[in-house]
This record gives structure tokens, sequence and C-alpha cells, in this order.
């Protein structure tokens, strides 16, 4: 693989990735509904080109010349807007002589339909690849550590020394941080063993929400303890954050991601807990501990 094109470029699971293909020595076309909005400053030696996924004649000149692409998709509630991208995507590739698909779906998969059109969306994405003919990797990533320095959790963490999140007391997580999914998703690309194959990825350890605290206590030098909020009490929060209003109407975004929340709770065991010996088995990464990653973070 000499030439990767990259769908998600330039957002917070996207420049990880740029900055790890680059460290592999990998040429790099970013590809991005505005290209003004690319950070050139830092990434001034990749090529960024105008595309959209509405859009398959600006798809299939994306693809032109590549070898491979990876790709973090935008989570869409709607599955049939899902299908299209998928769709337009593996098309695109195909008739673009692209030779491998390396997609990292940003959340666990059922093994079955489970009625969130965001998950089973995701399902039908991997369908439309690896119905193509060409080589595939769909890496299934679970819940980043990444959350936790965001504006809907650091503040309470380093404020009030409470990290709270929509996960059950006894549930367990294999928390991931980026720069592990973007390794992952480049020893994909690399890895020419890999031509078909579906990976759950995610971190070494498998915590509950209070471990996780405990973890973080370290990082950020005081006490810091977990609380578990609902799901409904998380979009309530995320939607004030955002709008002003907790309001969260039926169906609306903010009810959605809690419908996430609401089915990772309800399973009798944690779709979050990730065996990692087949994906370490292809894929040379060293997962990141929590401590380590939370020890690398600004707490203030």
């Amino acid at each position: 693989m000499k030439k990767v094109l990259v769908y998600g470029a330039t957002g917070d699971q996207g420049l990880p990735l740029l900055r790890s293909l680059l460290a592999s020595g990998l040429t790099v076309r970013a590809a991005t509904r505005d290209p003004s909005t690319f950070p050139t400053t830092e990434f001034s030696q990749v090529e960024v080109v105008a595309a959209s996924f509405d859009n398959p004649e600006s798809l299939r000149k994306a693809s032109k010349g590549v070898d491979a692409i990876a790709m973090n998709l935008p989570f869409s509630f709607d599955r049939a807007y899902c299908q299209m991208m998928g769709e337009n995507i593996s098309r695109a590739a195909k008739e673009g002589g692209v030779r491998k698909v390396v997609f990292n779906t940003s959340c666990v998969i059922a093994p079955k339909d489970n009625g969130l059109p965001a998950h089973d969306g995701r399902r039908d994405i991997e369908a439309a690849i690896s119905s193509t003919g060409l080589e595939w990797a769909s890496l299934r990533s679970v819940v980043f550590m990444d959350n936790m320095i965001r504006p809907w959790v650091k503040p309470s963490i380093v404020n009030h020394g409470v990290y709270p999140y929509p996960a059950k007391d006894d549930l367990k997580i294999s928390f991931v941080c980026l720069e592990d999914v973007a390794a992952y998703m480049t020893a994909a690309v690399l890895e020419d063993r890999v031509t078909a194959h579906t990976f759950d990825i995610g971190g070494p350890e498998a915590l509950t929400g209070q471990e996780a605290a405990e973890r973080l206590s370290l990082a950020v030098g005081r006490e810091v303890r977990f609380k578990s909020l609902h799901p409904d009490e998380f979009a309530r929060g995320m939607a004030k954050l955002v709008t002003g209003s907790d309001e969260v109407p039926t169906g609306s975004i903010w009810d959605r991601m809690a419908d996430f929340y609401r089915w990772y709770n309800s399973e009798p065991i944690s779709p979050l807990i990730v065996d990692l010996s087949p994906a370490l088995a292809l894929l040379p990464v060293r997962p990141t501990p929590l401590l380590v990653w939370a020890k690398a973070q600004v707490w203030q």
C-alpha cells in the first residue's frame, strides 16, 4: 500500500488517523465536504479533495489512483442514509481500482439487527463493502477514552471530582483511545493478511465506571468518583449543553444517543467487553491502558 484516501479526515477520529498513516510512510489524500476546513498547517503534505457521500461522481474522483480507503463515517440515525453512504463509497472504490477498504464503525455492532438505526446502518455499510469483492476490514471500536475529555464530561471531573457516564454500575467497558483506533486502522491497511476481516477493538482492560474513576483519580491527582447516569438523564444533559434546553423530544438526536446506552445497559453480558486476541493476532498494536492515557492528558 502506498496511497490512502481518508474519509472523515477532519474530525476527532480522523486527525489521529492522518498522523498514524503519515508516520507509517504512506501518502494520504483527505476527502472532505469543505476543503477550506482542512488543517493545512499541520498536514501540508496531505492532498485534499472535495467529496460528498451523496455525490457519487465526487467519490469516484476521490477514489481514483489510491490503493486503500480508511474511513471514519459520521453517525446517522437514518438507516437509509447509511445504506446510501455504504453503497456509494463501495461502488466508487471498486470503479476507482481501490484494493482495500478499512472501516472504523465507531461503535459496537450487534450480532444481528437490534432496532437502533445508527447501529444497524453500520451493518449495512459493512455489507456494502464486503459485497464489492475488494479486500476489506471492519474495526468495531467500543467506547472512546477521549469521551472523558469532552465538554460534557471533563468539567465535572476537574471541578467536582465526578466522572458521569450513562453506564450502569456493573457495566464493564474496554475503553479505547483514539490514537489506538488510528493504529489499528493503519495496521489493517498495511497488513496483507487482512483481506476480509471483522475485528472488535478496544483497550486492554474491561473496567466498570468506578474502576475507571479510580484510574482517573491517580491521573488527576485527586479523588474522582463515578456517577452512573440514567440514559434519559444523559440525554437531557447533552440537550441542555448544546441547545440550552433539557427537553428531549422522542426520536431526537439526544434520545437516539441515549438509545445506545439503554441497549448496552440492558444486555445480560456487556457488549462493550472486547476480546482483543483475534485483532492482535494480525494487527501489531500495543493497546494503551486507561491510566497511561489519562496521565498524558491535561486536567485543568
